[in-house]
């Protein structure tokens, strides 16, 4: 068996006779900048300017073990299992909701101003909770969408 030699640190550059020429139309590739030294303290950014606070006003929330409903004064927000779509007030058409047929889970849709939809099923354990969910929902929808 011939011996092979080690190999080499990594990846890198090709040798130089197997490098391609650079094309003749092309413009010299820039300087590197030299590495940064390690631990050098970070450069100091701009602070964001603080977000706008929706006014405060009457919010809504429902939660199961991997799905949650939240209407609030900025809209209305989905989770399902870990991710979160959310809905500013002016970009919903409408929202819709209803009791699951088997009457176990409350149904929210939001419907765009596009006319795409989605939707989210959170389930209502006791199921006495889903009756409790229904005058609050509908009151805080009604009070950031008195026309529907």
């Amino acid at each position: 068996m011939t011996q092979q030699p080690p190999p080499g640190p990594g990846f890198g550059p090709p040798p130089p006779q197997y490098a391609p020429a650079p094309p003749q139309y092309a413009p010299a590739p820039p300087p590197q900048a030299p590495a940064p030294t390690p631990y050098a303290p970070a450069p100091p950014y701009a602070q964001a300017p603080p977000s706008q606070q929706p006014a405060a006003g009457p919010d809504f929330l429902a939660v199961d073990k991997r799905n949650a409903v939240v209407v609030d004064a900025s809209g209305v927000a989905f989770e399902t299992s870990g991710l979160t779509v959310e809905f500013r007030w002016p970009e919903i058409r409408g929202v819709h909701y209803r009791a699951s047929p088997d009457g176990k889970a409350l149904m929210v849709a939001v419907v765009h101003m596009d006319g795409r939809f989605y939707e989210c099923v959170v389930e209502a354990r006791p199921r006495t909770r889903l009756q409790e969910w229904f005058p609050q929902l509908a009151w805080v929808l009604g009070h950031y969408r008195p026309m529907g």
